[in-house]
């Protein structure tokens, strides 16, 4: 498993919130160690016998963490993020709708520190019987060897689904996030799963639009020791028109599915044409 685990302390921005204290509830089902709340003005309530404190500072001042899960409203997410990783916790960015300039300055203030931001708008990172952090199902898991990286929500529970089905449990899944500007990106996680011993193969779940599955087929190229399977959505999409995600957008003719299809290819990545074909690859 990669970047989250058992022993992960997570503090949940945005608790007191419908979003925040449904899926803190969720996560405490699921294992999570969620140590703390933060809601400013809510400080001394309680959510699902979760303390709840006014900043970051405060919560850290109780308890260790080494997470925190933004359930906050776009127009608050970046000072929320900002706060988060001012006291270098990972970050995962659950939140939608994030202005793009607010984006670039959570993600630029990251790397500059060498912490990790998850997301903007991405269902988080789920290490299979261990650590859930975001709104991934929780009843979809089965603990195994394969990781999961993907740009789509969706997707990322279908495709997990059929696995589990097939008896092939997972390792971590993680999903980074389908805007234009993210932390974490699909190099980022490929790099983690390669020295990930637990993990043995890789399902990398691209869409159309940006470069970043052209630029995870270049790092594959240069040689990776475990097996990368692929699937990329919008395969029918019409050339300038956004479809779903705010990155999913082809304009130029770049970013087709036909043409990120042909990159992985060209790396040796093997690519469904349906996420139903996502188990035969794997057996392969």
């Amino acid at each position: 498993m990669i970047l989250v685990d058992r022993d992960t302390r997570v503090i949940v921005q945005g608790i007191t919130g419908r979003q925040g204290s449904f899926n803190t509830r969720l996560m405490l089902e699921y294992g999570t160690r969620v140590v703390a709340g933060v809601t400013p003005g809510k400080g001394g309530e309680e959510v699902h016998g979760v303390r709840v404190f006014n900043t970051v500072g405060d919560a850290l001042e109780h308890e260790d963490a080494e997470a925190a899960a933004i359930f906050v409203p776009a127009r608050f997410a970046k000072d929320a993020a900002l706060e988060a990783l001012a006291s270098a916790l990972l970050t995962v960015i659950i939140t939608e709708g994030i202005p793009v300039h607010d984006s670039i300055e959570i993600v630029q203030h990251a790397r500059a520190r060498g912490l990790t931001v998850i997301g903007p708008n991405c269902p988080g990172i789920t290490s299979v019987g261990a650590c859930k952090i975001g709104i991934m199902p929780n009843h979809i898991f089965r603990p195994g060897k394969v990781g999961i990286v993907s740009r789509s929500g969706t997707l990322t529970y279908e495709i997990i689904h059929q696995l589990t089905r097939a008896g092939m449990g997972q390792s971590t899944a993680l999903g980074i996030g389908g805007d234009k500007v993210i932390g974490i990106d699909f190099i980022g996680a490929l790099e983690r799963f390669q020295d990930d011993p637990e993990t043995e193969a890789v399902v990398l779940i691209g869409e159309i639009g940006g470069t970043l599955e052209e630029r995870a087929a270049e790092y594959l190229a240069r040689g990776y020791s475990k097996k990368v399977v692929g699937y990329i959505a919008g395969r029918t999409a019409p050339v300038g028109k956004r479809m779903g995600h705010a990155g999913a957008i082809i304009t130029g003719g770049a970013g087709t599915a036909k043409s990120k299809i042909a990159v992985l290819e060209g790396a040796g990545v093997r690519v469904a044409s349906l996420p139903s074909q996502i188990v035969d690859l794997l057996r392969a």
